[in-house]
């Protein structure tokens, strides 16, 4: 007897998936999406596509450890209607998901981030929810739980506040929701004595804004003119920082490849919606002096704002190291 293999389902990351995203290149039919934000390990992602076949199921989340789990559980399961992301939340809500897109949000323990100074990193924070709120169709649901009474009144004082939700219980929360599938964190806070703390807001019909997708730019490059040799460059570069239009750009380091003659720029891109971490190359042109400044494609990067920003600071710094360095054209964002 032949044993027929499952088809190895390709890997999905905000850095290569459609933005926004394209639900026909992911799943065999047209259905209502649900979105669980940070699945762990990928145990209730499968309940939903199980239990909820009428609907398309996706993950985001971060960990690539976590991610590896639910790819190969998905994989085992054969379901055809879920697939995992690799992918900040913020990310998703920002370039993949379209206004009014969503059936559902799913969003299970978040980390509570219990120290002060990194409050900003909490999901739930009123700008994330207005984001949320956007995303999600009239009637849509936003489920929440948490097993930390803290996390649990901010999060009450910040969703019974916003625009275009309603609770749907008459309680802030429930400590106990009948037919719910326990997730592994929920599992170990009751058996380390801590409830779990449950919401249910539904989308109503008052207007919200609707951001719009923020969508790829076209590839960024600076074509600039210096007598400077790549070695030259490559010598005087020293670790840059800037920050411009809420993007925090770090140029760390710069090679030599010697059999192409061109420099390599380490650099990490932090904007409020996507991180990257990849390489700016310098390569020589046809005309005498003229060299050209332009994303990679090592780390999949995306030409964001903050990409094309990064070019810049990149062709700015090269043309002035010497009298005779100008910048010849760019093609750049504003």
């Amino acid at each position: 007897m032949v044993e027929h293999s499952r088809p190895v389902l390709p890997k999905l990351s905000a850095l290569t998936v459609d933005w926004p995203l394209r639900q026909e290149k992911l799943f065999p039919h047209s259905q209502p999406l649900i979105v669980e934000i940070g699945f762990g390990n990928g145990d209730y992602l499968l309940h939903l596509a199980r239990t909820r076949p009428d609907h398309n199921i996706i993950g985001l989340e971060i960990s690539s450890q976590s991610l590896a789990k639910a790819e190969a559980k998905i994989e085992k399961s054969g379901l055809p209607n879920v697939r995992p992301i690799h992918c900040r939340a913020e990310t998703g809500l920002w370039h993949l998901l379209q206004p009014q897109s969503a059936r559902e949000f799913h969003i299970n323990y978040p980390d509570p981030w219990f120290k002060k100074r990194h409050g900003r990193r909490r999901l739930i924070q009123r700008a994330t929810v207005d984001l949320l709120t956007s995303r999600l169709e009239v009637g849509g649901r936003l489920l929440l739980a948490t097993d930390i009474q803290a996390y649990a009144e901010m999060a009450h004082d910040i969703l019974s506040s916003a625009p275009g939700l309603q609770n749907e219980y008459d309680a802030p929360w429930l400590h106990e929701v009948a037919g719910r599938f326990p997730t592994k964190y929920e599992e170990k806070g009751i058996r380390e004595g801590r409830r779990g703390h449950f919401f249910r807001y539904r989308r109503d019909d008052i207007p919200v804004a609707h951001p719009p997708v923020i969508k790829e730019f076209d590839m960024p490059h600076v074509i600039l003119r210096t007598p400077r040799t790549a070695p030259e460059i490559v010598a005087r570069f020293s670790p840059m920082k800037q920050s411009v239009d809420g993007a925090h750009i770090a140029i760390l380091q710069a090679w030599l490849d010697s059999k192409l003659m061109v420099a390599l720029f380490e650099v990490v891109v932090e904007e409020p919606s996507i991180s990257q971490h990849t390489m700016i190359m310098l390569a020589p042109r046809a005309g005498d002096g003229e060299w050209i400044v332009k994303q990679t494609t090592i780390g999949h990067a995306r030409s964001t704002l903050g990409m094309h920003r990064a070019v810049a600071a990149v062709g700015e710094w090269v043309a002035s190291l010497d009298g005779a360095g100008e910048v010849l054209a760019r093609r750049l964002r504003a």
